[in-house]
């Protein structure tokens, strides 16, 4: 798995994923994720592109519930976009989709309204 963080002109950090977000690689996502989102606390919102991940377990979505929650506690919001059909399935039979916006892309998640 390699994760990428950057920061948009808008001042809205990017985090992409690339591989598989599951039990076995699930604390390579969290641990860097966590200490960048410390090191940018001016950031509220946050847009991890999942559109190279093929596969999410229920430790990688509950990863990301862990971040929403952290982000969310200090008043921002975490997007989902380019979401794959297969890790789509695992947010539509969990209902995961209920508490993440999900969007086509990016520049939509960046774009929409809070």
């Amino acid at each position: 798995m390699n994760v990428q963080f950057s920061i948009t002109e808008q001042g809205v950090g990017i985090v992409k994923i690339d591989g598989g977000l599951n039990a076995s690689n699930v604390d390579d996502f969290r641990e860097p994720c966590f200490l960048w989102l410390a090191e940018h606390e001016a950031i509220n919102l946050f847009v991890l592109d999942l559109g190279a991940v093929d596969f999410i377990d229920s430790a990688g979505l509950g990863v990301l519930v862990e971040l929403l929650k952290r982000v969310s506690e200090r008043g921002g919001d975490v997007r989902l976009a380019n979401l794959q059909k297969q890790a789509r399935i695992v947010f539509e039979i969990t209902r995961a989709y209920k508490i993440f916006a999900i969007f086509d892309s990016v520049e939509m998640a960046i774009q929409a309204e809070s």
